[in-house]
């Protein structure tokens, strides 16, 4: 499944090889979720060429600069005798005159309690340590550090670094690619529990199905993915009481602050510290309805889940985990699970449609450039996607997963909707995850401006 699941990082790997090639020394910066599988991809990237690989643990300076100095040494084959960074990274070479590449993994770990590193680090890309060619890479699976932290403590000197590249989840167009067994719709249900993170698709099986696959890997003592989620909380983040019941309050449909202050009786200050948290952390995000004259209408200041894995073990799982402990898997998913999943299922089948809008705009084969793209969230509506172009240009979307098939009365109701976000269509896209009701097809048969879009193939 290796392989497979690397289709998805293609992208990532030529903007290296680019930077690779290019005349002098490189400083790139790449950071994600260790799930996202940046070390796979650095572990790619650097097959059949030179270079030198350092995890920094979380450790003394004293004790990183002596465990560095080994390595160093080892490398190198020479020995090193003072114990400073200047020092080691003169010591780097590749032995054949070719381009070096220099990896320092979870480099926050040192620079946290050492500023030398990176005055090491900069004086390195300027040659003025090692002469050869080289290619810094600074790897770190600490998202709130480098996307708030980094930029202030280097200050100017963040214009000698070249890149910044954020490992994130795989499409659902890589999903697909990478389980040939499943059908559409499958890859489709498999994306809705786990995302397109690479860690937990390498442990997925499509030759079990869906129901399975929840069974053994989550619900399962022994699952790869059991209790996970906790974990991710627990490795980042301290008061996990706090955390834990805003996360099961969010994916029991309460995304209002004033709802989850009622639900949890935290005070809205503290709900709020925690949810920005969250947010730093890319497990919760803020939801904003797509701006449309009827904002009056609109609903505002919504939370959701953002991690999918996440948002299905607090949905499905975690308010249940009495039962977790005495029933049998495949027992707590007719229970808990099986009944609600179509219904959990639709946000992210939208979020699909999305993907295939974006990949058509890319080829050229949309009637309008997209400019910017999101939901309405009305008060009394809804709009699944609206796609708008510099000039205010609208492609309007409605998808169906659950329904058996899409119908009129549907299409009715999203131009109620429309009223109430007061916004025109110049064309329609309508989504089904099954079929069109033939009286719908009828009447968009002469209609240019409206194309139906079956997403069951």
């Amino acid at each position: 499944m290796r392989d497979a699941v690397m289709i998805g990082r293609k992208e990532e790997l030529q903007q290296l090889d680019e930077m690779y090639h290019q005349e002098g020394n490189q400083l790139f910066v790449l950071y994600g979720r260790k799930e996202n599988g940046g070390r796979e991809l650095i572990r790619d990237f650097c097959r059949d060429k030179k270079y030198f690989y350092y995890y920094a643990p979380e450790i003394s300076p004293y004790a990183q600069k002596q465990r560095m100095k080994r390595e160093i040494e080892e490398h190198s084959h020479t020995a090193v005798s003072e114990e400073a960074y200047d020092v080691y990274f003169k010591r780097m070479k590749s032995k054949d005159g070719s381009k070096l590449v220099f990896v320092i993994d979870e480099f926050q770990n040192i620079v946290k309690k050492d500023s030398q590193f990176m005055d090491s680090i900069l004086k390195l890309k300027a040659k003025k340590l090692y002469p050869g060619p080289v290619m810094i890479l600074l790897c770190s699976s600490s998202i709130p550090w480098i996307e708030q932290e980094l930029p202030g403590m280097l200050g100017n000197a963040m214009k000698k670094v070249d890149g910044i590249v954020k490992i994130s989840e795989l499409r659902f167009l890589d999903l697909v690619r990478s389980f040939p067994k499943y059908s559409v719709r499958e890859s489709m249900e498999t994306y809705g529990v786990i995302g397109g993170v690479p860690e937990y698709m390498k442990a997925w099986e499509d030759g079990r199905d869906i129901r399975g696959n929840i069974c053994s890997l989550i619900l399962s003592k022994n699952g790869f993915l059991h209790r996970k989620a906790e974990e991710i909380i627990r490795s980042q983040l301290r008061e996990l009481s706090v955390y834990n019941t805003l996360l099961e309050v969010l994916a029991s449909g309460k995304h209002k602050l004033n709802d989850i202050y009622q639900a949890t009786g935290f005070s809205r200050a503290k709900i709020s510290v925690y949810l920005k948290n969250l947010m730093e952390f890319d497990v919760v995000e803020k939801v904003y309805s797509f701006e449309t004259g009827g904002w009056q209408n609109a609903q505002k200041g919504l939370y959701q889940i953002k991690d999918t894995f996440i948002n299905f073990w607090f949905k499905f799982v975690y308010p249940y985990l009495s039962d977790l402990q005495q029933m049998e898997p495949e027992e707590f998913y007719e229970k808990h699970i099986e009944k609600e999943m179509e219904a959990y299922l639709k946000r992210y089948f939208v979020n699909v449609c999305m993907e295939y809008l974006k990949l058509q705009d890319m080829v050229g084969k949309l009637p309008l450039r997209i400019h910017k793209m999101g939901t309405w969230i009305g008060k009394k509506g809804h709009i699944d996607i609206i796609a708008q172009n510099s000039v205010r240009e609208n492609i309007i979307c409605l998808c169906n997963w659950s329904e058996p098939e899409m119908t009129f009365e549907m299409c009715q109701q999203l131009f109620e909707s429309m009223e109430q976000a007061r916004i025109t269509a110049n064309y329609y896209y309508l989504f089904s995850a099954k079929s069109f009701e033939a009286r719908l097809v009828k009447a968009v048969e002469k209609d240019p401006r409206i194309l139906l879009v079956d997403m069951s193939k």
